[in-house]
């Protein structure tokens, strides 16, 4: 018996969330024989309902909420022994994964086109003890982002985002960071650094534009950055999408980072756009981990 479930996050889609529920159960149960639906109460729900769908070796796991839901339920199939086909329904704020595979954002659209014939295999990031989809970033820009209010999240999408880290430009701190990259060691000064899996990042859809879904490497960028005017500088090129090293910008590709600050200070990441752990880290790919419906 093909058994699916689906995990609801009831904030997130406002006022038409219930809606999107029952259009996303009815569409599921057009093609298994069984769904269940769970909803979530509070942070760490999605990632547990999905590692006990792992364990129960059901046949796949499905999301519906924002790029926080969709990161909790793949941190629950992430490195288990059966891992079930993963699906998503968008219905955050940014949805970078669901831009990274092409699928509508709408969510009553997304749900209308879902299809059990298309899956693609997905990346999976590991930093040290929790996953990720999308990104790592650390630095000031991420302090900022780790500061919106939620509320703003939902007013304004990712213009929170930006809005809030333009304003934490006036206050830019450079940091020196020791970093290892597949065993290659060197000191950096910067702001600002970013990991990346997608070619979404906050939005950006083309902020990573080498970048693909499964390609096994983590793609890193940091800003050349000791001054509020070298930032300046730096984040327009950003912006407009990294691929090579520049006169702002460095960057480079591996499969496994460690990053630590050279100062006794403690910095914390932000991790596919909530508050992460904190310095030192080591992050890796864990490469095609997931087949993803798409």
């Amino acid at each position: 018996m093909k058994k699916a479930l689906l995990i609801v996050n009831p904030s997130s889609g406002g006022e038409k969330a219930k809606e999107y529920e029952e259009m996303a159960e009815n569409k599921l149960r057009t093609i298994f024989e069984e769904v269940q639906v769970l909803h979530t109460e509070k942070s760490g729900d999605a990632t547990n309902f999905a590692r006990e769908g792992a364990l129960e070796k059901i046949d796949s796991v499905f999301a519906m909420g924002g790029d926080g839901t969709v990161n909790e339920a793949i941190s629950g199939l992430a490195e288990q022994a059966h891992r079930p086909n993963f699906g998503f329904f968008p219905l955050g704020t940014v949805n970078d994964l669901a831009r990274a595979l092409n699928m509508p954002i709408d969510p009553e659209e997304a749900i209308q086109q879902f299809s059990i014939e298309h899956t693609k295999p997905l990346d999976i990031g590991k930093i040290n003890d929790q996953y990720f989809m999308n990104v790592v970033a650390i630095g000031t820009i991420p302090e900022a982002i780790n500061d919106v209010d939620p509320e703003k999240k939902t007013k304004l999408g990712k213009m929170a985002y930006f809005i809030s880290g333009f304003k934490q430009l006036t206050n830019t701190q450079s940091y020196t960071f020791h970093v290892e990259a597949d065993g290659v060691e060197e000191e950096i000064e910067s702001s600002t650094l970013l990991i990346g899996l997608t070619n979404s990042v906050g939005g950006f859809e083309t902020l990573l534009p080498e970048a693909e879904i499964n390609d096994g490497k983590l793609h890193f960028v940091y800003l050349k950055d000791r001054s509020f005017f070298d930032t300046l500088k730096a984040v327009p090129d950003l912006i407009k999408g990294v691929d090579a090293t520049t006169e702002n910008l460095a960057y480079q590709t591996a499969e496994k980072l460690v990053i630590s600050l050279v100062d006794e200070e403690e910095l914390a990441t932000n991790i596919d756009g909530d508050e992460g752990t904190k310095l030192p880290v080591t992050i890796q790919v864990l490469p095609s981990h997931l087949s993803v419906y798409c």
